[in-house]
Order: structure tokens, then C-alpha cells, then sequence
């Protein structure tokens, strides 16, 4: 069992953790959540013992090994495969005994050495590092590599591989999908499935954690609570969690205005100047209750486009690449103005080579790309947010990019993404990754484009981020296309999809419950797949919108179930306790709350309805 014991830590003058504390249970895997800035990555380092806490201590049982991806990756001259084998270093230091034997030592100690050898199964420890390298992306050719030769994220999928193939008792993984496609996030989920010891996995990913995780760890105030099963369980449970508080909170606001009356009042009578101090007292003992956070920095707000007739652009038989060598052939693709078209493939393949054909920051080398000439394209990459200026205010960065724009223009620009007031004033270096990301999208929308190309927009966003992101794009009348691994998201947004594999890209038919299958069956060569009729690709897409919107009437009712009942709690409390009620409810009759409460009955009713018809359709589809 790991248990996190009243865990404080202070940086900077900020309380990051304050009291935090959990028992996980042995074997479990949980996910840790939170907004950004609320602590994970802290957390994992006291964990992994990175870190000492100013107060309280992370305690596993004596013995225990504990893994965790450094932050620099690995480099130098050696392999893949040879990297991951040294991860295990038990093996390692009993082949170099073994190899060292010279016949003149103890054979006694040799057979001890075989014998662990045969027993941690020693022998086939490279078959089981190359299938892990594989499941990672790395084929044959690339685990015989030296790692210089790899960029930093395949670096750090390296690293990724080494720790999963060391079998630790608590394996910590931060954040580990954001370097990896799609498909190397299923082979992950598959692999921690399976996994037999504890897990603590830091990501931002819905259906990732509710494929993983057992328990949920919500990191919020520097304090953690522990929530049984997946992510949308734990959703579930917050929501009524947050209804509790929310009825309490009003009772408490209501008693609260009550005593500072009396106190008000009474104060200066010497017949009630001890009882009005009395009540002063309970009112400075009074612990206020947290309310509902509605938090400013989720805004993402697309401007939307002028109207152009379809197509927005046109690829016949077209090529791409570098130099003078192709990285995609074969390509023939409309997009319309109401399009939502998301990229799907092994990185590498060349899904950012399409989209920067697309945005045409690449000129065809064969083949025609046709696009109407009143089209703006909005272009989202991971390095506009880290070229941005770390000195500079987001209001400078807009000003600089719209200069032609009044100073209202340019202000508006920013409103849309949550930079209004100081925070447009605000230093960028100062900034999460998240409002950084967010910045980034504010500027390439400013022109309010046609086309929107997202290539992983979700890397620095948390989960609630995410989710205001894909309400955004669902509400922007422009054309998207979309690179992701976030399932979530490309489920909810995208009307179509398009493998990219093979040197080509074509049209995927079926949803992407049916891509999912089709990767975990080991049907790696995909071209086939792409064939079909342009009639399953319309009913494919209509299926996605209606269970899209059913989700969204789910989500609807089960908010709407939470606030009316809360509403009928506080009408109970004012029928049963009028001296507790809210000052509102305290001052009807008690006709009036009776009526209140039944027409809150018909309202709980109807909501429980549209709740349970949503629900059972989407069980149906």
C-alpha cells in the first residue's frame, strides 16, 4: 500500500500541497487529476522521493521498488534495445558477474547466478524489450539505432520503454502520452491493463484513465480525495459532491446573514449585549464552505468566418515532401466549409506534413492543390506555444500580430480566450502550459479563419481545458481539421476521418471504436480499411452526431438533476427548520413551499426522464 501522509510542501512562498493524504490500495491504479498548477507533478516527485515534503512523508512497504521517468531523456551512442535491457539491473549485474567467471571462483556462486538468471527469466528479457519498443512505434531497424539519432520525444519513448520494462512495485508515469500517436497510447493502455503492481499515472486524458484507472486522486487546494473507479465515475460523484456543497453552503450563507443580524442589532442593548457577543463568537468560529470554482481561464471562443462557397480547397492526386522526396503521394481529398476531419496514423507517417500542405507552408510537388482565394487558415502547432515571448504580456504578443486593429479589436481577441484584465497584462513566463496553449490558439484565430488546423492543440491543457476545448470547435462554424491522440476528443469533434499511412492518406470508413479494433487486431497496414462507400461514411458520421448529442443530453439532465435537488434540500430545511432556511425560502408560507417543492418534484422527474432516455439510447447505439 502506498500511503501519502499529511503531505505539505511549500514553494516560492505558495503552498502547493497542504495536509494531502490518501491510502492506495495495493495493486491499484490510480489516476491523478487536477487543474494545471494544482500540484501532480509535485506530488509524483515526493512519491518517487525527489522531493522532501515540508511536512508528512509518501510511505510504501520496506523494499518496495519505485519507477520514475527522469525528466532529461536518454542520449549517447547506444540502442534502443540495449537502453531498455540495462533498465533492468539485476540482470545486467548478474550477465557481467557471470561473463567475469574465469573458472577459478566459487561454482557455488555461479550456479546462485544462474539460477536467479533462469528465475527473473533472464534469457528472454530481449524478445520481451522488443515488444514492448514495438508496441512504442519502434520497428526492427529503429531498436538497432543509436539514440542521438532520434528526436526528444522518441528519446523520451525510449525512456518510456525502459521503465515499463523494469516491472517496478509502483510504476509513476507523468504525463506519459503526451509523446506518443494514438496508437502508441492503446498499446500503453493494453500493457497497464495488465500490469500487476501499483500504479500512479498523471494524465489529462478521459478515455485513458477510464481504461486504466481503478481510483481516481483529485488534486484541488492542495488536498486530495480519493474517488472509486474511472473518470466518468469520478465526474459522477463530484457532481454530487458538489451539489452537497452547494445546499450547504446556501444554509450556512442563511444562518450566517441571520446571526450578524442579531448581532446587528443587539449589539449596543445591555439586556442582549452578552448574547449578541455570543453569536459574534459562533460567527468567527464559522468555517466557510467552498463554492463551486466557475473559472475564467477555460474560455476558448473561435471567431467565426464569412461565408465561401465549397469547396474550401481541393487535392488531385497531389504530392508532398521535402526536398525532393516525397513523404505522400496519391493524395486526393475535398474539404467543405462545415468539414471536421481528423488525422489519424503512426507518427511519423506524415500527418504534419499533410496539414502543412493543407495550410500551404508546403507547395505540392505533383498533383494539383486548389484552394478559393479568400480563404484564411488558422495553423496550431506545439511550437508556436513555446516560441512564444516568456517576457512579453499576452497583450503584446496580439498587438503586435493585429496592428491594424483598435486597441478594443485587440483586447476583444483576447477576451475570447480568458485574457481580459490583468490577465492580458500578465507576463507569458509566468503562465501554465495550459494558458500558454490557449494563448497560442487566440492568435492564430485572430483573423477568424475558414480552416483550423489543431496539431495536438491538448498537449498542455487539463481535462476540464479539454472539455471547454471541444465545446468551442463544436460551436465554431469553420472547417477543422484535427492531429490528436485524444480519443475524447477526435469522438466529439470529427465528422470524418482519414488514416495516413502507406506514403498516402485516404478516407477511413467506420467510427473510431472501429479504428481502435482494427490497431488492436494488428492489422497494422490500413490501406485496405480505407476503401468503402461514400454512403457508410455519411451514416458513420450521422451516428457520431446523434450519439454526440446524446451524450450532451445526458451531461444537460445529470447537471440540471443535481441543481434541483439541491433546491428541493433547501426547501425541505425551510419546512422542517425555517430558522435554518435560506432567507429567500424563510420568508414563505407553508403553502408556498409546499407547492415549491412539488413543482420541484415534476421538474426532478422530468430530468430523471431525459436522463434515463439519453442514457438508454446511447446504451443501445
Amino acid at each position: 500500500m502506498l500511503s501519502l501522509n499529511g503531505i505539505t510542501v511549500r514553494l516560492g512562498g505558495r503552498t502547493i500541497l497542504d495536509r494531502a493524504s490518501a491510502a492506495l490500495p495495493p495493486g491499484s491504479r490510480v489516476g491523478l487529476i487536477g487543474r494545471n498548477g494544482a500540484g501532480k507533478s509535485t506530488m509524483v516527485r515526493v512519491i518517487a522521493g525527489l522531493l522532501d515534503p515540508d511536512e508528512g512523508s509518501a510511505d510504501m512497504p520496506r523494499g518496495a521498488r519505485i519507477g520514475y521517468i527522469a525528466q532529461e531523456a536518454p542520449a549517447g551512442d547506444s540502442t534502443p534495445l540495449e537502453t531498455v535491457l540495462a533498465a533492468d539491473t539485476e540482470r545486467a549485474a548478474l550477465l557481467e558477474e557471470a561473463e567475469a567467471f574465469d573458472g577459478t571462483g566459487c561454482m557455488d556462486r555461479l550456479g546462485e547466478v544462474h539460477d536467479r538468471l533462469i528465475a527473473i527469466d533472464a534469457y528472454a528479457a530481449p524478445s520481451r524489450a522488443a515488444r514492448i519498443l514495438v508496441g512504442l512505434g519502434f520497428d526492427e531497424e529503429a531498436q538497432s539505432r543509436p539514440l542521438d539519432s532520434f528526436s526528444g520525444g522518441w528519446k523520451m519513448r525510449v525512456a518510456l520503454a525502459a521503465l515499463l520494462f523494469s516491472q517496478p512495485d509502483l510504476l509513476l508515469l507523468d504525463e506519459p502520452s503526451n509523446h506518443l500517436d494514438l496508437e502508441a497510447v492503446m498499446w500503453l493502455e493494453d500493457f497497464l491493463k495488465s500490469y500487476r503492481a501499483t500504479i500512479v499515472v498523471v494524465s489529462h486524458e478521459r478515455d485513458f484513465l477510464n481504461n486504466v484507472v481503478d481510483h481516481i486522486l483529485h488534486l484541488q487546494g492542495g488536498k486530495t480525495t480519493l474517488y472509486p473507479g474511472g473518470y466518468d465515475a469520478f465526474e459522477r460523484q463530484r457532481a454530487e459532491r458538489m451539489a452537497q456543497l452547494a445546499a450547504a453552503k446556501a444554509n450556512q450563507d442563511a444562518q450566517r446573514a441571520k446571526l450578524q443580524d442579531y448581532v446587528a442589532r443587539n449589539s449596543a442593548r445591555a439586556s442582549t449585549a452578552k448574547q449578541a457577543q455570543s453569536r459574534a463568537k459562533m460567527l468567527a468560529k464559522m468555517q466557510p464552505i467552498a463554492e463551486a470554482v466557475n473559472d475564467p481561464t477555460l474560455s476558448f471562443d473561435f471567431p467565426n468566418p464569412t461565408e465561401l462557397r465549397p469547396p474550401l480547397i481541393t487535392l488531385d492526386h497531389a504530392s508532398v515532401g521535402y526536398g525532393e522526396t516525397p513523404i505522400l503521394s496519391r493524395l486526393n481529398l475535398r474539404m467543405d466549409p462545415d468539414d471536421r476531419i481528423a488525422l489519424l496514423g503512426r507518427n511519423g507517417n506524415g500527418k504534419t506534413t499533410f496539414a502543412r500542405l493543407l495550410a500551404a507552408q508546403l507547395a505540392p510537388m505533383a498533383g494539383e492543390v486548389s484552394a478559393t482565394g479568400k480563404m484564411k487558415v488558422g495553423y496550431f502547432t506545439q511550437y508556436q506555444v513555446e516560441e512564444l515571448e516568456a517576457d512579453d504580456t499576452p497583450l503584446a504578443h496580439m498587438t503586435r500580430v493585429m496592428p491594424n486593429a483598435t486597441p478594443a479589436a485587440v483586447r476583444g481577441q483576447l477576451g475570447r480566450f480568458g485574457f481580459s484584465g490583468d490577465r492580458a497584462t500578465a507576463r507569458v513566463g509566468s503562465m501554465s502550459g495550459g494558458e500558454r496553449a490557449r494563448l497560442a490558439l487566440a492568435l492564430v484565430t485572430r483573423e477568424a479563419p475558414h480552416l483550423l488546423i489543431l496539431d495536438e492543440p491538448t498537449n498542455h491543457l487539463d481535462v476540464d481545458a479539454r472539455e471547454a476545448l471541444v465545446q468551442a470547435l463544436n460551436a465554431y462554424t469553420g472547417a477543422v481539421l484535427l492531429v490528436s491522440h485524444d480519443r475524447h476528443m477526435v469522438e466529439l469533434t470529427a465528422d470524418r476521418l482519414v488514416l495516413v499511412d502507406n506514403g498516402t492518406a485516404k478516407e477511413f470508413d467506420g467510427s473510431l471504436d472501429d479504428y481502435i479494433a482494427f490497431v488492436l487486431a494488428g492489422d497494422g497496414k490500413g490501406a485496405d480499411k480505407s476503401k468503402g462507400s461514400k454512403q457508410d461514411r455519411k451514416a458513420a458520421a450521422a451516428a457520431r452526431e446523434n450519439d454526440k448529442a446524446l451524450k450532451k443530453e445526458a451531461r444537460d439532465a445529470e447537471a440540471e438533476l443535481a441543481r434541483l435537488t439541491a433546491e428541493r434540500a433547501a426547501v425541505d430545511q425551510a419546512m422542517f427548520d425555517p430558522s435554518q432556511a435560506q432567507a429567500t425560502l424563510a420568508k414563505l408560507t407553508m403553502t408556498e413551499l409546499l407547492k415549491r417543492r412539488a413543482d420541484l418534484n415534476d421538474r426532478i422527474e422530468a430530468a430523471e426522464a431525459r436522463w434515463m432516455a439519453a442514457s438508454e439510447a446511447l446504451e443501445a447505439a
